[in-house]
């Protein structure tokens, strides 16, 4: 697996974003820009300029038109995809932590920043998949977690639920339509860094700084299954049509320059989905994995690290042909 190194940021990386169909690829760091690329070559489709802080994340609708990112300038903007033109913005009295499309691209999930005395909020905003459309000013629901921070969120399947993961390490599920919370466990002893969803969005995964990660199912938040690592981690992700998740992390980017990228663990890490085991490890940044995506087809990945580089990676034969033994003894 050679990778495609993309160098298109001045500062670390902050998330990454595959487009529904695969061909594109979003990138965000702390260096105030957006960048595209084509995710068969790496090629720099354009930049988006406009923020004044850093960026912590994007996420594109399921038709490509409207790309959304949240930044530390305490906004949310909507750009259209094709020419990189500022359609919206939306402010906010913290920086904006998370954005992410529901599965119908017509509502917008955000979390808020909790500090300098305002409370950590979700949002739902409608969007309007439209260049030239007005978007609503007044999101549709919000909702705040004031004894627990939150750190990360995503929708369920048929947007029935949002899930949130916060800094004591919790996990919660909320309405969707109402705000109200349903549920909350206790999954990690650290923050939750990560939550990434499955493709049919029936279980997600989530990581922490306590060197695990874990497989929660979406309707009632158990744990799954459970993956040790032996670095703090940052990002995890599940990968389509094969039984894998691959996770991310490294020594805490504070303590990155008296460190050797090996002893640092900056490689990305291969877990089998079902067996738990660790298969594989993938070199090449030099400093921790702050996130990786998964190519919705499963082709490959990407990964974005606190070097300020993105590796593109394309899976290879021997990828697709790994079996445990009591795989190899399905019935065809």
């Amino acid at each position: 697996m050679r990778p495609i190194l993309l160098k298109g940021h001045e500062r670390p990386l902050t998330q990454l974003k595959y487009n529904k169909d695969g061909d594109l690829l979003f990138s965000t760091a702390r260096d105030k820009i957006v960048n595209v690329y084509y995710s068969h070559n790496g090629e720099r489709l354009g930049t988006y300029v406009g923020h004044q802080g850093a960026l912590w994340s994007v996420d594109v609708d399921p038709t490509s038109t409207i790309a959304a990112t949240g930044a530390a300038d305490n906004t949310i903007k909507l750009w259209e995809v094709r020419t990189g033109r500022c359609i919206h913005t939306w402010n906010f009295p913290t920086a904006v932590k998370v954005v992410q499309f529901n599965e119908d691209g017509n509502m917008l999930l955000a979390i808020t920043e909790q500090r300098m005395g305002y409370q950590g909020t979700v949002y739902v905003f409608p969007v309007t998949i439209d260049v030239d459309a007005p978007q609503s000013e007044e999101p549709i629901i919000k909702f705040s977690s004031p004894e627990n921070k939150f750190t990360k969120a995503g929708w369920s399947y048929l947007n029935k639920w949002i899930i949130t993961g916060h800094l004591d390490g919790c996990v919660s599920k909320y309405d969707a339509k109402t705000g109200e919370l349903l549920l909350k466990v206790s999954v990690h002893e650290k923050e939750v860094t990560d939550l990434q969803f499955a493709p049919d969005m029936t279980y997600f995964i989530t990581t922490s700084k306590d060197k695990t990660a874990r497989i929660l199912d979406t309707k009632n938040l158990k744990v799954m299954k459970t993956f040790v690592a032996d670095a703090p981690l940052n990002t995890g992700a599940i990968t389509p049509r094969k039984d894998f998740v691959i996770l991310g992390g490294g020594q805490d980017a504070k303590d990155v320059t008296t460190t050797g990228s090996r002893q640092g663990k900056f490689e990305a890490r291969f877990y089998h989905k079902i067996f738990e085991d660790e298969i594989g490890r993938l070199k090449g940044h030099f400093g921790p994995l702050n996130h990786i995506a998964v190519h919705p087809a499963g082709s490959g990945f990407a990964s974005g690290g606190e070097d300020g580089y993105v590796r593109v990676h394309h899976f290879d034969k021997s990828y697709f042909d790994f079996l445990y033994d009591v795989e190899r003894m399905r019935p065809e």
